[in-house]
């Protein structure tokens, strides 16, 4: 847990909740926080353990991007969550976007773009949404409305060639699938759009499970959340997020991203859904361990 990405505090309280998950379920648990380790470093670490599963908490690029998966396939150390291809790709949005629009599944349309060229005029018409191509939780991403005569004027710290797609308006609705089977559908409440002060706050944002919503968009969510997890290889526990347009049905559900690390704080979604499907959080992470064991 931890790690050198924008999301290290979020990777840090989902380490903590799952240690504490594991040792209630009766496993003997070691916890591991990286600092900058990267290579060499990681590898003398988990070496000297001589653990029998890794459970990984990390989020944000190294731990969830394919190259600490890397590291753990190299050590041969079975580990939980996804393995080096469906991490690379899942958090490449537009590569994920490909696979998922290959598969038929809807996404948004988008481009990408250089930073200074985003920042000297719109690239899309407004509105469109700018954000790294290979970040999560929602880390750098602006929102430029309709009518807006700017640009966005993106920090410094945004990476030289960014992702614009097209905005795409409506309910916030996600699913988390584990194994082969989608857990439900919950819908995000927050006063304005789900930040990442909103994802990880206590109150910056209600979940509703079930979502209230009609029982074809539900069942639409539950099918593509599955067929997003198996078009980019995902195995153990993922998350799909969608937008959902109520005026246009069907046509108006859209995918935003897959994530194979979703977080596992106390606000997080994908434990609230488990739960609500009869699995609490020890049984959760004990699957988790299991799944990660068993030969592929």
């Amino acid at each position: 847990m931890g790690g050198p990405s924008a999301e290290r505090e979020v990777s840090l309280s989902s380490g903590r909740e799952c240690a504490n998950a594991l040792r209630v379920a009766g496993y003997e648990v070691i916890e591991v926080e990286l600092g900058s380790e990267r290579g060499a470093d990681l590898v003398a670490r988990l070496a000297g353990l001589r653990c029998d599963v890794v459970f990984n908490a990390l989020h944000g690029r190294f731990g969830e991007d394919g190259c600490v998966q890397g590291i753990l396939e190299w050590l041969d150390l079975p580990y939980t969550h996804s393995g080096v291809l469906a991490s690379a790709l899942a958090m490449d949005k537009t590569r994920a976007k490909d696979a998922l629009r290959a598969a038929g599944l809807p996404v948004v349309d988008s481009v990408i773009a250089a930073a200074d060229e985003v920042r000297a005029r719109h690239v899309l018409t407004p509105p469109y949404v700018v954000k790294p191509n290979d970040e999560g939780s929602s880390v750098g991403v602006y929102i430029v409305h309709d009518g807006a005569n700017q640009p966005p004027q993106l920090a410094d710290t945004m990476p030289a060639q960014v992702m614009v797609e097209a905005y795409a308006p409506g309910r916030e609705l996600t699913t988390a699938v584990m194994g082969d089977r989608a857990l439900g559908v919950t819908e995000i409440v927050t006063e304005g759009w789900y930040d990442y002060a909103a994802k990880y706050s206590v109150g910056g944002s209600r979940h509703v499970i079930p979502a209230d919503i009609p029982d074809d968009i539900a069942e639409a969510c539950l099918d593509y959340a599955v067929r997003a997890h198996r078009a980019l290889g995902c195995r153990g526990l993922s998350r799909t997020d969608f937008r959902w347009d109520e005026t246009r049905g069907l046509d108006g559900l859209i995918i935003l991203e897959v994530n194979t690390q979703p977080g596992m704080t106390p606000t997080s979604l994908a434990p609230e859904q488990a739960a609500h499907a009869g699995i609490e959080f020890p049984e959760l992470m004990r699957w988790m361990v299991e799944d990660a064991l068993c030969p592929k």
